[in-house]
């Protein structure tokens, strides 16, 4: 196809002229692996077409809300009566409560939660809240845990002992972010070490139990254990972003995860987003009722969003979570994904290109390496070069992977044995011809 006929270069061009990089949030530019972005013109199920009228297997679903794949008709009418009642109010309504009352059913760590727009939103109001509950400044977070984009979350470790102070964005003052110590993921030592020296200024550690932008890394169970140790041992919160895995890895979320292998755990706070908005723009942050009712109106820990709760928004998210919710739908949706995960190892192996792969729930990553990685230095080391190779051989046949080396796949309901079967039959063809050099 020549650019005088491929709409989707036509459509990024006029786009780089009024918007930066010709996207609206950085990794569809494809600007880690070259070439051209998609364009989607629709979608349904486990597909998406593009631009030029090309259909793709859908690995990314929205980055992760998609769970039921798109366009699910349950969904979609109880969108459509929410939209003939009204856009947004500026006012409480009914559903909001429906919405804030199923989460907690789900997820009994929380007592009260505050329904936001977005991951970032709440992860940042979720920080702020941690912060005037405790009386104190500093947080944790970790090398690799994206936490949305608020400014005192842009900041990385530096080598040795985690550091205070180095902004990842520019635009980010030093002093806006001399609170936040980072840490390397699955690090017990530094993590002691920062308990040791800083415990008792310490808000809260914010955490992704299961890291989805390093790929797909879990927090080891010795290392979620001591983290909670830790927390309770030195007054701070300890708050899970779950923006990504919340009901996508499991019904529970990733908290009810850990809790089958640490008895009682439970963290302090909660943030989500994605699936429980079914694709419309919600996120939401919680905790146990003494923490939530610090916030305004009834506390002195300010927040506010004018699309709060919007009723669109949140008839999606219900339809999604009640679907979601059926017996069975997560044992189904694990064995679909594994069954993906199984079928790339056999096929890289088949190849003899290193691989692994790893997933819980609807949720997977994989990696060009042959073991899997403990902590974002480690992610670093897959051969960049090789993944862009994987990535557009896959994508010419059709199968839609995320962009960038360091994003996390979704699988959903709507993904077929036939899906799948295509996906490894397109792996074995790409990874033969990586073999081949």
């Amino acid at each position: 196809m020549t650019p005088s006929t491929d709409r989707n270069a036509q459509l990024f061009e006029r786009a780089r002229h009024v918007i930066p990089g010709g996207v609206n949030s950085p990794v569809r530019a494809f600007k880690a692996v070259g070439g051209t972005p998609r364009f989607v013109a629709r979608a349904k199920g486990a597909h998406f077409w593009d631009a030029n009228d090309q259909r793709y297997i859908d690995y990314i679903g929205s980055w992760g809300p998609m769970i039921l794949g798109h366009g699910h008709p349950e969904v979609v009418d109880a969108v459509q009566r929410a939209a003939l009642e009204g856009f947004s109010f500026g006012a409480p309504t009914e559903r909001e409560v429906e919405l804030a009352e199923r989460i907690l059913a789900l997820v009994p760590s929380m007592d009260m939660v505050r329904l936001v727009s977005s991951g970032t939103e709440a992860a940042m109001s979720a920080i702020r809240l941690a912060r005037g509950a405790t009386g104190r400044s500093k947080l944790i977070k970790f090398e690799g845990c994206y936490h949305g984009h608020a400014d005192a979350l842009l900041v990385k470790a530096g080598s040795g002992l985690a550091t205070f102070g180095n902004p990842t964005s520019a635009g980010v003052p030093p002093e806006v972010v001399q609170h936040t110590l980072v840490l390397e993921y699955n690090n017990l030592q530094q993590l002691e070490e920062a308990f040791a020296q800083h415990g008792r200024e310490i808000a809260c550690l914010m955490i992704e139990p299961i890291a989805g932008n390093m790929n797909f890394v879990r927090a080891s169970v010795p290392f979620m254990k001591r983290c909670r140790e830790l927390c309770t041992q030195y007054g701070a919160l300890l708050a899970f972003d779950e923006v990504m895995t919340g009901f996508r890895v499991a019904l529970g979320g990733a908290q009810s995860v850990y809790a089958q292998h640490i008895p009682g755990f439970e963290p302090d706070m909660t943030v989500m987003g994605k699936v429980i908005g079914g694709g419309m723009p919600l996120a939401a942050f919680g905790a146990r009722r003494a923490v939530m009712e610090q916030l305004a109106p009834l506390g002195s820990v300010y927040q506010a969003g004018t699309l709060s709760g919007n009723p669109v928004a949140t008839a999606c998210g219900l339809a999604t979570l009640n679907l979601i919710s059926q017996p069975g739908f997560f044992d189904r949706l694990a064995t679909t994904t594994a069954s993906l995960v199984q079928g790339l190892r056999g096929a890289a192996r088949r190849a003899g290109i290193p691989f692994s792969g790893d997933s819980q729930g609807g949720m997977f990553g994989f990696f060009l390496l042959p073991e899997l990685p403990q902590n974002y230095a480690t992610v670093m080391t897959t051969d960049g070069a090789r993944f862009n190779h994987f990535f557009h051989g896959m994508l010419d046949r059709g199968v839609y992977f995320a962009p960038a080396l360091y994003e996390a796949g979704f699988v959903s309901a709507a993904h077929t044995a036939e899906d799948i079967a295509h996906t490894v039959a397109a792996a074995d063809e790409v990874f033969a011809e990586m073999a081949k050099g």
